[in-house]
């Protein structure tokens, strides 16, 4: 990207003390998506080169062929076309991300080659924090504010020890491959997330909660948070594929 890497002795004092978020960010960099993609892939197996003609029409003529092709699931239609996100979490939230393999590609932030800025995750007080239940029949309540005030304080004093021996690693010429393993999941990363319609889809059925899905997911919070920004996203770019999937209970074609 053009960045040049500076040393510790380069950054202001500043730029060294541990910043904590509680949110996270997801930016729609560049797409090539439109419900009028489904159509014409789903239609040059009857018409030919004359499916063409579909890119430029109304896509709202043919919703009921989108909502078809969505229920009986008719899913590569929906993989011809592409959107990239540049997301910013903690690395927790990647670690789960890049399970969903099929129909992604990713690139991430790396801390062998770049200092690592000390931007840590801390949960809002609205994130709940009490697990109930056995596994497998689980569910999440609200914490204490007690509980969050220790959270908050156990998180930070963790974040700020683990940076703070990460920089003295740094200045005493240690390589960053190195130093970088002081350092928590909680830190914040940044990637490049680049997937098409049906990788989607099967992504937030399993990364949200929704009271049209089908079959219930029960995602980690973080998670969930990017998904949902991904979703708005993606929702703008391809209305009628979006409500075709809520229709038909948000289950991948």
């Amino acid at each position: 990207m053009g960045r040049i890497l500076r040393t510790v002795t380069d950054k202001p004092a500043d730029d060294l003390k541990p910043h904590f978020r509680s949110d996270v960010t997801v930016e729609l960099i560049k797409h090539t998506a439109s419900d009028a993609d489904v159509l014409f892939a789903a239609r040059v197996s009857t018409a030919g080169e004359q499916s063409l003609e579909e890119l430029q029409k109304d896509p709202e003529r043919s919703k009921g062929l989108i909502n078809y092709l969505m229920r009986d699931r008719h899913g590569s239609p929906f993989e011809h076309n592409s959107m990239t996100f540049f997301v910013s979490a903690p690395i927790f939230v990647f670690r789960e991300f890049m399970r969903h393999r099929v129909g992604w590609s990713y690139n991430e932030e790396s801390g062998r080659y770049r200092e690592l800025e000390p931007v840590f995750y801390v949960p809002g007080e609205d994130r709940k924090l009490v697990q109930q239940g056995r596994p497998g029949k689980y569910e999440f309540v609200q914490g204490t504010p007690e509980q969050h005030r220790t959270v908050t304080a156990a998180m930070e004093e963790s974040y700020r020890q683990s940076y703070a021996a990460y920089q003295e690693m740094l200045a005493a010429g240690v390589a960053r491959e190195v130093a970088r393993a002081t350092l928590p999941v909680g830190l914040f990363s940044s990637m490049y997330a680049t997937c098409n319609a049906r990788s989607l889809m099967h992504f937030l059925g399993l990364r949200t909660q929704h009271e049209l899905a089908k079959v219930p997911s029960f995602p980690q919070r973080e998670i969930e948070m990017v998904a949902e920004k991904m979703e708005a996203q993606w929702a703008k770019l391809m209305p009628l594929t979006h409500a075709a999937y809520n229709t038909n209970g948000r289950v991948a074609p």
